[in-house]
């Protein structure tokens, strides 16, 4: 769930859209592997049975060409991806304190869960979470910040950022 107030996008939110295109990204790879393991099912036989009226011929075409597709809207999403990275990074590096710069480099670049914060950076993780507050508090985000990664010339998006 959004909460943007007065046209600006809160910090949290801001930082967290790579983690959802990220997720994106792995839906469709998980689509392309399925949609491989079909063609690789796809068989003809040799019968001297009468063929259907209208058999589908070109169902293994039609299926690289999903293939193809899929993987042009995966590539298309992976350069959104390392632009945001791009955009978060330089946000980040703006805040002043290096122990919240890192945590905010683990947790929304590298997409690390509290725990393994919290034994990367040798803190618990009361200590860690009271961190990401003061470093969230730290992050400006730029007046123009996407409201999704996925905004397109027309300035429509073609993802939806969640909470």
């Amino acid at each position: 769930m959004n909460r943007i107030m007065g046209g600006e996008m809160a910090a949290k939110e801001y930082l967290s859209q790579a983690y959802r295109i990220d997720q994106r990204i792995n839906a469709k790879l998980e689509q392309v592997i399925a949609l491989r393991g079909l063609a690789s099912k796809v068989t003809g036989t040799l019968s001297d049975m009468p063929r259907a009226d209208s058999p589908n011929v070109c169902r293994m075409e039609d299926i690289i060409l999903k293939i193809v597709d899929s993987e042009n809207e995966i590539n298309a999403e992976i350069d959104r991806l390392i632009d945001l990275k791009r955009e978060l990074r330089t946000v980040i590096s703006a805040v002043d304190q290096p122990e919240h710069q890192t945590l905010l480099e683990l947790r929304y670049l590298c997409f690390k869960t509290w725990e393994q914060i919290a034994v990367a950076m040798a803190y618990s993780i009361q200590h860690t979470y009271r961190m990401h507050d003061q470093a969230l508090r730290a992050v400006v985000v730029p007046p123009n910040g996407r409201k999704c990664a996925c905004m397109g010339a027309a300035n429509t998006p073609s993802c939806v950022v969640g909470g």
